[in-house]
């Protein structure tokens, strides 16, 4: 969507879906949200949060179920804790937890009912306010020297429409992923997209290049999304809103740079978090080795 120059309009509300049981990470998630669940000391919401806001997201809807509330007071103002580190003279720490609660206008946004990714989505439309937004489901953490948020808005910033990341996925994971096919790839890692499946069978996957929990979307996905109709696994789904829109406004794919793991699982949770350690401690090899090694 362009304005009156002929410039597409900045993008500035993002929508994060945040519900779940987070059953792989029973007992921990009796009582604590998944995504409260943190990556060595910082939660894995507050990196989805500050990488759309390095992205220039002022705005964010939490997409969660009743109960959730933890997950957005996070963000918020902690009053009893900001006045016990001044008292001490923490001014450090203390300009930490002030700086968390700065980072963006946070809007708790619920769904009552899980009905599929794309009915969450759905739940933020009045939010979106008719303009393009940033989705991010942050299970999928992804560090880089550029966001992939980021790198998601420079494509959109030149081609307008819709904007897609993906990545290489192996052949066990397609039929679990959804898929975009279309022109090759240029050496940006961008691609016109002409084709979405969401968990296709392998003979039928349009390529190899599954979509990764990031995207630029043009408002026009609410249209189908208001239809509620169920897709694949019975559940409502963004890749088939997003597919609603080809032949209506651009989609494009970009391949991410980056490191990618899925924090959902307890494995990709432990890469995730060796992968910070070992960029912020330049001893963390020789330990882990250690540990290992016992």
């Amino acid at each position: 969507m362009a304005n009156s120059s002929g410039q597409f309009i900045p993008i500035t509300k993002a929508v994060i879906p945040v519900a779940g049981l987070g059953t792989r990470f029973l007992p921990a998630t009796r009582t604590i949200p998944k995504p409260l669940l943190p990556i060595l000391n910082v939660p894995v919401i507050e990196y989805a949060i500050r990488e759309v806001v390095a992205a220039g997201i002022t705005d964010v809807a939490l997409v969660m179920s009743p109960g959730m509330e933890a997950v957005s007071d996070y963000f918020g103002h902690q009053a009893v804790l900001e006045r016990e580190l001044r008292d001490r003279g923490r001014d450090e720490l203390l300009a930490e937890q002030l700086e968390i609660a700065g980072l963006a206008s946070v809007t708790a946004v619920y769904q009552d009912v899980p009905k599929g990714p794309g009915h969450a989505v759905l739940q933020a439309r009045e939010f979106c306010d008719d303009a393009p937004f940033v989705l991010v489901f942050p299970d999928d953490v992804i560090f880089g020297p550029v966001s992939a948020t980021e790198q998601l808005m420079q494509v959109y910033r030149e081609h307008g429409g819709s904007v897609i990341a993906v990545l290489p996925a192996d052949e066990d994971d397609i039929p679990r992923k959804g898929i975009v096919g279309g022109s090759d790839p240029d050496s940006n890692g961008v691609m016109t997209v002409s084709e979405l499946v969401e968990k296709p069978a392998l003979e039928d996957a349009p390529s190899n290049l599954g979509i990764v929990a990031r995207y630029v979307l043009d408002n026009g996905v609410f249209d189908y999304l208001a239809e509620e109709r169920a897709g694949a696994g019975g559940e409502i789904q963004i890749t088939d809103a997003i597919e609603f829109l080809l032949g209506k406004s651009p989609i494009h794919a970009r391949q991410l740079d980056g490191f990618h793991a899925d924090t959902g699982n307890p494995q990709g949770m432990l890469d995730a978090a060796v992968y910070v350690e070992s960029r912020n401690n330049p001893d963390a090899a020789a330990r882990l080795k250690s540990i290992i090694d016992g």
